[in-house]
């Protein structure tokens, strides 16, 4: 007998009110393991909730290689398993109490910049801005169209003050953001906006063919309205269908599984408990929580049951999850096009390719003059990301050449030297290494490569049990 899950309707305000009467309980424990800190939430449920924790730590650059999630009924449960990005455990007061603060009842009023100051630097994701013009771009991907867009921007007298650009399956998706040159401050005359809009649209639309997908979307900063720049990243390259041409690996059998390093993916029936049962596999990376969930939130799946670990270079995550409807994934197709999809949110953030991290001075037309250097150097730009900090720029560019293999050594030289200021080469394919500090440890520190792959089906419900049996005060 299948059992068809019951989805009662909540209204928002009332939901806003549970949250208020009960709002999270959030515990830091440095006591349980010597290698990692506990985070440890316990709160009211709420669709969305599970990315929103992940976000903020995920924001803090904080590395997570294990995790448990539990949210049938009425209440959320998460225990994740944190470090830095050095692999220690968190320590810093300050740290703790913002986490302490984002994760609880403060976070519908944001974090107060008592704590932000305390913290030495303003928690959001990097290379974005709030108070500027905001330029989404998508579409298909070819040499020089960055350039080609920056050209405009400078010509137009728009200063870029931060951009952050993904490629992936022969798609882009941009956002950038953009000031006044001549008065500074956001642009908010309309027909200026419009103006700027039509002229990257004929950009963009010069190497598109008919039918192909391709969008621009200029907007004036809102009051208040704050986007999360890899949450829409990634809304940006779902809508661009980037997803289609993904395939993971279908080798049979677990030896090979547990031997491959490609991504697998599989979806199951769990008809007695009403659930769908996802597994992906994958190489480990910084980020890769956040990106797969933004996957399964942007599809309107919810989570009600999570395990993720990671061992050695390689990660598994599973997920018990319905569609917001409360049916599971009952088709073929259903299942084929989440398989993609996840695969796709797992590929864009590992572009492969020469990283070149740059520190220059900030100045009127920079980028413009970048990604020329780059282009007349026939290299592509398969990601990028770059900002402000006072008077200088800051960034990273990974490029390859413009059939998109290893970069001529010779090229990145030339590049070095037009460019001026500090170029680092940081490595030759940032996609294909472990990220330090990811690698899941036994207690007694020891790398925990050979167990047998996680399952929740046998470890997750004591695991939770007792982890989250023992909630207190902070301690560090």
């Amino acid at each position: 007998m299948e059992i068809t899950a019951y989805q009662p309707c909540i209204d928002a305000e009332f939901e806003s009110l549970i949250e208020r009467i009960y709002p999270p309980r959030v515990c830091i424990d440095n006591e349980t393991y010597q290698d990692c800190t506990l985070v440890k939430v316990d709160s009211a449920n709420k669709q969305g909730i599970l990315l929103e924790m992940v976000q903020v730590l995920t924001d803090l650059d904080l590395v997570i290689s294990k995790s448990y999630i539990s949210s049938d009924g009425g209440w959320f449960m998460e225990v994740f398993h944190v470090t830095d990005q050095l692999g220690s455990k968190l320590t810093d007061e300050s740290l703790i109490l913002y986490i302490q603060q984002a994760l609880c009842e403060n976070r519908r009023r944001g974090v107060s910049k008592e704590l932000q100051t305390c913290l030495h630097r303003e928690v959001r994701p990097p290379y974005t801005s709030t108070d500027h013009t905001a330029m989404e771009i998508t579409g298909t991907d070819r040499p020089g169209l960055l350039s080609e867009i920056s050209a405009v921007l400078s010509k137009l007298e728009c200063h870029v003050t931060a951009a952050v650009v993904w490629t992936h399956n022969n798609r882009v998706a941009s956002i950038i953001y953009m000031e006044d040159g001549f008065q500074g401050g956001p642009i908010t005359d309309p027909k200026r906006i419009a103006h700027v809009q039509e002229q990257l649209e004929n950009v963009v639309e010069a190497h598109h063919g008919v039918g192909e997908r391709r969008s621009v979307r200029l907007t004036a900063p809102a009051p208040g309205q704050k986007t999360h720049t890899g949450r829409r990243l990634h809304q940006l390259m779902y809508a661009n269908m980037d997803h289609e041409p993904c395939q993971g690996c279908n080798g049979g059998g677990l030896a090979h599984r547990n031997n491959c390093t490609q991504i697998h993916v599989s979806i199951e029936s769990c008809k007695e408990k009403g659930y769908s049962v996802v597994n992906v596999r994958s190489r480990d990376r910084p980020k890769l929580l956040f990106d797969t969930l933004c996957a399964l939130t942007d599809m309107q799946y919810v989570v009600f049951h999570a395990a993720v670990s990671s061992k050695g270079t390689m990660a598994d995550q599973e997920y018990f999850i319905r569609q917001q409807d409360g049916c599971t994934l009952d088709t073929e197709s259903e299942r084929h096009k989440l398989t993609q999809c996840l695969i796709a949110a797992i590929e864009r953030r590992a572009s492969h390719g020469v990283k070149l991290d740059i520190c220059t001075h900030n100045r009127m037309g920079l980028l413009s003059n970048v990604t020329r250097s780059f282009r007349e150097n026939g290299l592509s730009i398969s990601r990028a990301e770059i900002g402000t900090d006072g008077d200088r720029a800051v960034g990273s560019f990974l490029v390859t050449d413009a059939s998109g293999y290893e970069a001529n050594p010779q090229a990145i030289e030339e590049v070095k030297k037009e460019i001026g200021g500090s170029v680092v080469v940081v490595n030759k394919s940032p996609g294909r290494t472990a990220s330090v500090g990811s690698i899941s440890r036994t207690s007694s520190g020891s790398i925990d490569e050979d167990k047998p792959r996680f399952s929740l089906g046998s470890l997750f419900w004591s695991q939770l049990e007792r982890l989250s049996s023992n909630f207190s005060s902070i301690r560090s």
